[in-house]
């Protein structure tokens, strides 16, 4: 008999420890999903930006492909226009200078590269 008084005086003690053992625990579960819940929250956002960012740019990206088709169209355009002219012109059959060739050649070709695009992509 005293040993089931002494098994009923020790019992809260086991029973008040595992019970703030589990209070911690259950704690510490709903303070990780919170802390979860908030980075997956903030995530979410930057996700939301990320990719209204991506379809800004390609929308610019894709403004600016067809500014530049427009563009080279209405040079081949200009350059038939020069060519016919020049077919009839008497002066566009003589002979150019070599340095004269060659700086308007160079210059032309600066034009050409400075306004490529497809170097700055790749």
């Amino acid at each position: 008999m005293d040993k089931l008084k002494l098994i009923y005086k020790l019992l809260p003690i086991p029973l008040a420890i595992i019970t703030l053992f589990a209070i911690y625990f259950a704690f510490n579960c709903w303070r990780d999903e919170k802390i979860a819940k908030e980075k997956v929250t903030t995530l979410t956002e930057q996700i939301d930006q990320l990719n209204k960012s991506i379809e800004k740019n390609n929308q610019l990206i894709a403004d600016n492909e067809l500014s530049k088709r427009e563009l080279e169209n209405q040079s081949l355009e200009r350059q038939e226009q020069i060519n016919e002219q020049l077919k009839d012109n008497d002066c566009a059959k003589q002979f150019v200078p070599m340095p004269v060739s060659a700086s308007l050649y160079n210059r032309a070709k600066g034009i050409r590269e400075s306004t490529d695009t497809s170097k700055s992509i790749k």
